[in-house]
């Protein structure tokens, strides 16, 4: 029982199906985990575990639907990034403004979850608001990489990823506006799955903008099998979420279980307007040429997303106005400055600047649609660089190249979020000192299951799913 966090979360789900373990014997066998990992790298920043037992005591004496949905999870614990609420949980959203706030109500994503046997048994920790890839905050301090404890994580689904990759939960929720899911993934060797806008509903009542589709909730988990089943549990059609889609009519997990490859891929290291460091590059283009070993043509090639990096930072700077107006009103003196550069950035936009972001994103998209009428997926690094020095808040120069802002690093995910193409993190590799490498692949709109089945056939290849869960490695 005391080794049980090293299995999918598959195999988890089966024994639990099966009533070989009971829900809260897997709240107890995630309880301890995290009671023996988490001094380390700091990753679960709110622990439920009352709720926690409470839930699976009820769902003991209720039983298991006698035909659930595809997604059902039986009892199985998982975490929720500290951005989603949870009624009766501390949600801090990793600012000092809500360092006290008790969620009232459950996200959306945690009602389709909880609603498909899950048990929230804890918070991941996030950047305050989300707002970049270093996870660390002035409520619980910084998270830590379990490959390297003075190494960063990524973000802001960094608290998620170091969850999985460490064993404290089998799955973890997390977002993604310019790469929070898929930027964590890469640097702690786990699954970050970026869906299409409206695939897994997410807000509350409250909710300011419900129209937003660049931000996105989405899966985490330790292999694409077990990506493909949290995805199955959280996709629904919900009134409040006016994005929300009805679910597939064949479970994500069977796509995934297919294992089909791909037949002609496109690959780049830049996308022809990134900066890369070239043992990245080098890493990710090896094991991107593995694609052949499926019988998949791999060739360099990217869509035109020129101005992708300009019409992405408006589009998140006018966001910035929305969100955080009242909080630089009234709490600028508790935010930090990144929130405040990308909100006084938002600020200072003209109404040309708008329109122009908004005229190019749709020629990319155009642009995008076109590339995959000849190619089944787009391949490209997940992020620049390798993880670094937590104590950098991030990074100014990459391959001789500078950066006057907090986001550009990033640029490998952010410009694919405004194409609303599903895209995921899969690892591929290590650096020499040990530092994990993601790949990032690219789907067509709404191509969620070829993705998986790609992904998941990839992943096959390459063997590094049983990587993790490690303990943390303590430097």
């Amino acid at each position: 029982m005391a080794e049980l966090w090293r299995l999918t979360a598959r195999e988890m789900v089966d024994l639990l199906r099966r009533r070989e373990v009971r829900p809260s014997e897997a709240v107890e066998i995630a309880a301890d985990r995290i009671a023996a990992t988490n001094g380390a790298v700091n990753a679960m920043v709110t622990l439920c575990l009352e709720r926690a037992q409470d839930v699976a005591k009820h769902l003991e004496q209720k039983g298991f639907p006698e035909d659930p949905g595809p997604g059902y999870l039986y009892g199985l614990p998982i975490s929720v990034k500290d951005l989603n609420d949870v009624a009766g949980v501390r949600t801090t959203l990793g600012s000092p403004i809500y360092a006290d706030n008790i969620a009232s109500e459950s996200d959306l994503m945690v009602q389709a979850l909880e609603g498909n046997g899950a048990i929230v048994v804890g918070k991941s920790n996030t950047p305050e608001f989300g707002a970049g890839a270093n996870t660390f905050n002035e409520v619980f301090g910084a998270t830590l990489n379990p490959w390297h404890t003075g190494m960063n994580c990524g973000g802001s689904s960094g608290g998620a990823a170091v969850n999985l990759a460490t064993g404290q939960v089998w799955l973890a929720t997390g977002s993604d506006l310019g790469g929070s899911l898929r930027i964590p993934a890469s640097f702690c060797s786990v699954i970050g799955f970026r869906p299409s806008p409206g695939r897994c509903p997410h807000g509350t009542t409250t909710t300011a903008l419900p129209f937003n589709d660049l931000p996105v909730v989405g899966p985490m988990a330790r292999n694409v099998g077990d990506v493909a089943l949290m995805l199955d549990a959280m996709a629904g059609q919900y009134a409040r979420d006016p994005l929300s889609m009805p679910p597939p009519v064949e479970p994500f997990q069977a796509a995934a279980g297919r294992q089909t490859p791909p037949r002609r891929v496109g690959w780049s290291a830049t996308l022809g307007v990134a900066p890369v460091e070239e043992e990245v590059a080098r890493i990710c283009e090896a094991a991107a040429r593995r694609f052949s070993d499926l019988g998949t043509q791999v060739e360099e090639a990217c869509p035109d997303l020129a101005g992708a990096q300009e019409m992405f930072q408006v589009l998140r700077a006018a966001i910035f106005i929305a969100s955080h107006r009242g909080h630089m009103e009234n709490h600028r003196d508790q935010l930090k400055p990144e929130v405040i550069w990308n909100y006084e950035k938002g600020a200072a936009l003209t109404a040309d600047e708008v329109a122009a972001a908004q005229l190019a994103r749709g020629r990319i998209y155009g642009n995008m649609c076109e590339f995959f009428e000849t190619y089944d997926l787009l391949l490209t690094p997940t992020v620049m660089s390798p993880p670094f020095d937590v104590n950098i808040r991030y990074l100014t120069e990459v391959a001789g190249v500078s950066f006057d802002n907090y986001v550009d690093w990033l640029m490998h995910t952010f410009v694919i979020t405004p194409t609303s193409c599903p895209a995921v993190s899969v690892p591929c590799g290590f650096t020499e000192s040990g530092l994990p490498v993601g790949l990032q692949i690219v789907a067509p709109p709404r191509g969620e299951a070829a993705l998986l089945s790609a992904a998941a056939a990839f992943e096959a290849v390459l063997g590094l799913a049983a990587e993790v869960p490690i303990d943390p490695r303590v430097k």
